[in-house]
């Protein structure tokens, strides 16, 4: 990977949370390659180990932690061993998160005659939509609980949330993951402001329209022919494309960067070609 700019994060200790999908294992070896020191955190130990070990072979300092987000005793435990292994957290990457088919509708607009023949809002799952809100919000607030207590005598430190596209207009279909995102948003600002006389800064990115494990049968068919859903997505993203993961890192070097954002607090960074912007005329 070939970073679009350098910064310089030598001996600092970056936790990634979610290290496990595309999106944040990438993060973690973007940032490895600025000399920092990455603890890769997910509920798949297996994943982050083996992303850790490509960080390793490729000269960088990584190691997999399993974590649970959502068990604040997990968290810690991964605390304490990251501590022992690299020392104090310097910047907190919160990349868990996602949804749930149980709080997904499979229509986009209510008919009175899909009731009984598909999953309307009506048959929306409790359950299911409470996962998705607590691995996503919960998913933050914890993990930030947990290492924010390591900066707050930093010089200078960093948390960087992960919002979306549905934090400014909610897609259809996932109100619950809208609804969650939403919230990441406005605790991103929180966050700012509440640690605004430390030297912590949170600030977020809000990714558009990437192909990730998570989204991939939603734009795709099993033959790899784009679904209506994908046309839709294409037709209201200007720049007429899916970003690429990789289209991602500038943003994220730039947030936790001292030179390059020591006043930038509280912002949420939308990147996704234009979508935000596109009123559809």
């Amino acid at each position: 990977m070939k970073l679009p700019f350098e910064i310089d994060l030598k001996d600092k200790v970056v936790v990634v949370t979610g290290a496990g999908g595309v999106l944040c294992s990438m993060f973690a070896e973007a940032l490895a390659k600025t000399g920092a020191k990455i603890a890769l955190l997910d509920i798949n130990e297996a994943a982050v180990s083996e992303y850790a070990d490509k960080i390793a072979q490729d000269g960088g300092i990584a190691k997999g932690y399993m974590c649970n987000v959502l068990d604040k005793a997990s968290i810690e435990k991964a605390h304490d061993e990251i501590l022992a292994d690299f020392g104090t957290c310097d910047i907190l990457i919160n990349g868990a998160g996602g949804n749930n088919p149980k709080a997904t509708t499979d229509n986009e607009y209510f008919n009175s005659d899909d009731i009984g023949k598909m999953k309307t809002f009506f048959d929306l799952d409790k359950e299911g939509v409470e996962f998705v809100f607590n691995l996503n919000f919960l998913g933050t607030l914890l993990p930030t609980q947990v290492f924010a207590q390591d900066m707050l005598e930093k010089d200078d430190a960093s948390i960087i949330n992960i919002s979306s596209m549905n934090a400014y207009t909610p897609l259809t279909k996932i109100p619950a993951y809208s609804g969650a995102k939403a919230a990441i948003s406005n605790f991103t600002q929180w966050l700012s402001v509440h640690f605004s006389r430390t030297n912590i800064r949170c600030n977020a990115i809000a990714p558009g329209f990437f192909v990730t494990k998570q989204n991939e049968k939603l734009l795709f068919t099993e033959d790899g022919k784009p679904t209506p859903r994908t046309d839709k997505i294409l037709g209201s993203t200007p720049m007429g494309r899916f970003g690429k993961p990789e289209e991602l890192i500038g943003a994220l070097l730039f947030l936790v960067s001292k030179d390059a954002a020591s006043f930038v607090n509280g912002v949420v960074i939308p990147i996704d070609g234009g979508f935000s912007a596109y009123s559809g005329v």
